[in-house]
């Protein structure tokens, strides 16, 4: 024990010291505090508690003898030790409350940005769309950082900071070293004078109230796990950022800088009263903390909860082994286990969510077409989801190690499609579970094609789906790298051949009324062209691309680059097939009463009419010009 820097006193100089500062007895004693005087009081006192324990050792050596006087001042002594601890367990509780003042959120917050941080923006994703939930035009398919699509949802985004931390632990001082140093002479007397559990009640009582006004100053709200998982999924959104943001500071600031007050204070004066008083002080408050985590980690497996749960598991996971390190002892083991079996439910939780997107995918029910065969909500909703993903590739990659069971994971009766992996031997088991989902989001979309009452337009819808996958994959890096270039040749190739349906559908009929056959008239030596039959033919062309024209301004093709490519396709089928047989028959018609009537379109009024189709438009460019 440290001697104050005093001239040792007498017994009974000492045993007077204590009873002046008996509160119980003393007016003055109980208005004043001893460690608020000057510092010559402050060691006057701590010398005379040292001298008194010196005798009570000496008497406590002596008491054998059983002798009458011996057990006196046995007596005397003892009683002189427990005014003593009384005055100084108030003290030490005086002193701690004068400092117990919460930790400034600046201060936390600047010991962490003291900290190498690589950022990473936390994600989360809307609710899978419903069956009405569909766009009107589709230009705009960006997912804001929260997940949910600007056109598909409405919503304005909010972003979140999260990060991935080089180093962790950054330690502030919550009390001065000189009050430190006061604090640990009244702790080492109450110990040695077998006091220790009053000691660290005090102690924990005061600094646990210190914590929980820091986490009140931080928004860790004192909710019980059922409070958490009954709570709307919009309102615990918002909440888990707070955490994961609350967390590092907790961990990495606030709990490692009581463990070193605490080592400060307690260190080395027996029966681990330095953990002890760490655990007194901390353990409800981690428990706390960490209960918000594992409310998350047990509750339903909704697929839009999956990047939360990811933001989760990296925060806890880059927090472990700051967690180990802040809770060392063995006293502290529980809040250990705690941490590692919640992270260990968060990658379970993070595996059955994105198997539950796959179920998601394959069962979503729509069966109302959308208008003109657009991009349907579905596929923005399950490409932007799987594009969310790329983004967490690292620790989805660490978390599914399997493939997925296609076909076999349906308890109900309705069709799978088949994949084939003898195709994708080399990719890891997260590129083919998002090959799998970009393989049930078509097997949906062929099944919600054949609502459509017009086949052309089944394959209009086909193409513009498929399209869009492609397009979606193409435009990040992570997901291109992982889809791979040979699986999106195949899926390029299936919107192509989708494009020929649509033409062959649309344009055969069209095109079979400019043919030569069933025009001309056997045996005939003078114009050889039966002009009944040739104004038949062009009638029926007129119905037909008028029907044609009407129809299909009406359909969308929301990329612009794909819309300009399939009009010049139609135009380079269509155009010179008019041409060719306008210009052999266009003199038989024009030589007989009301042409106009039969030839209606030139050549340029056809090569303008085209550029009204797939606008969307209910009324078409083409039709205003011609009215005019």
């Amino acid at each position: 024990m440290e001697q104050p820097e005093n001239d040792s006193v007498s017994y009974e100089t000492a045993e007077q010291i204590i009873l002046r500062w008996d509160a119980t007895v003393s007016e003055d004693a109980r208005v004043r505090m001893i460690f608020e005087g000057d510092r010559q009081e402050i060691d006057r006192y701590l010398q005379a508690v040292d001298r008194i324990q010196v005798s009570m050792e000496s008497t406590t050596l002596s008491d054998d003898d059983g002798a009458a006087g011996v057990q006196e001042q046995s007596k005397k002594i003892n009683g002189a030790i427990q005014i003593a601890m009384a005055r100084l367990e108030d003290e030490f509780r005086n002193i701690l409350i004068s400092h117990a003042s919460p930790v400034e959120t600046e201060t936390l917050t600047e010991s962490m940005s003291s900290a190498h941080l690589t950022p990473r923006t936390s994600t989360s994703i809307s609710e899978f769309p419903g069956n009405d939930d569909y766009s009107s035009r589709g230009e705009d398919d960006s997912i804001s950082r929260d997940g949910s699509s600007s056109l598909e949802r409405g919503e304005s985004s909010n972003t979140i900071s999260s990060y991935r931390s080089m180093s962790s632990i950054r330690e502030i001082d919550l009390i001065p070293s000189d009050i430190v140093c006061d604090l640990r002479s009244i702790a080492e007397r109450m110990i040695a004078a077998g006091y220790f559990r009053e000691c660290v009640q005090v102690y924990g009582s005061v600094r646990k109230s210190a914590v929980d006004a820091c986490f009140k100053k931080l928004g860790v709200e004192k909710l019980s796990i059922g409070d958490i998982q009954r709570m709307e999924w919009e309102a615990l959104n918002a909440k888990i950022g707070k955490w994961m943001r609350a967390a590092k500071m907790c961990v990495r600031v606030l709990f490692a800088s009581e463990k070193r007050l605490c080592e400060q204070i307690f260190e080395g004066l027996g029966t681990a009263a330095d953990d002890a008083c760490f655990m007194e002080t901390v353990k409800g408050p981690a428990v706390q903390l960490f209960n918000f985590a594992e409310a998350i980690s047990i509750s339903r497996r909704a697929p839009e909860k999956l990047f939360k749960i990811l933001d989760l598991h990296d925060t806890l996971f880059d927090l472990l082994p700051d967690i180990d390190a802040v809770f060392d002892g063995k006293s502290a083991e529980s809040i250990r286990v705690q941490a590692t079996e919640i992270l260990s439910r968060l990658a379970e939780a993070a595996r059955g969510m994105l198997n539950e997107f796959e179920n998601a995918v394959l069962r979503e029910p729509s069966k109302v077409p959308v208008p003109g065969g657009t991009i349907h909500p579905l596929t923005r909703y399950v490409m932007n989801y799987i594009s969310l993903i790329s983004d967490y590739k690292q620790t989805l990659g660490e978390l599914i190690v399997s493939r997925p069971a296609t076909g076999s994971r349906y308890s109900d009766d309705q069709t799978t499609p088949d994949m084939d992996f003898s195709d994708h031997e080399e990719q890891s088991p997260l590129a083919l579970h998002l090959i799998w989902i970009i393989v049930i989001l078509q097997f949906n979309l062929e099944g919600k094609s054949k609502h459509y009452k017009d086949n052309s337009l089944a394959h209009l819808f086909i193409m513009n789906n498929v399209h869009y996958i492609v397009q979606k994959i193409k435009g990040s890096p992570e997901l291109r790298e992982m889809i791979g270039d040979h699986y999106l040749r195949k899926l390029t190739a299936k919107f192509r051949q989708a494009a020929t349906s649509y033409q062959r559908a649309t344009w055969v009929g069209v095109l079979y009324c400019l043919r030569d056959e069933g025009l001309h008239v056997s045996g005939s030596f003078s114009s050889g062209v039966s002009k009944t039959a040739l104004r038949e033919r062009f009638k029926s062309f007129n119905a037909m691309f008028e029907d044609v024209h009407k129809t299909q301004a009406l359909w969308l093709i929301p990329d612009t680059q794909l819309r300009e490519e399939l009009r010049i396709s139609i135009s380079d089928l269509l155009i010179p097939a008019y041409r060719s047989f306008l210009g052999r028959f266009r003199s038989h018609i024009e030589s007989g009463r009301h042409p106009e009537n039969y030839i209606k379109y030139s050549v340029e009024d056809l090569e303008t009419a085209v550029l009204d189709f797939f606008e969307g438009c209910a009324v078409s460019q083409h039709s205003r010009r011609r009215s005019q």
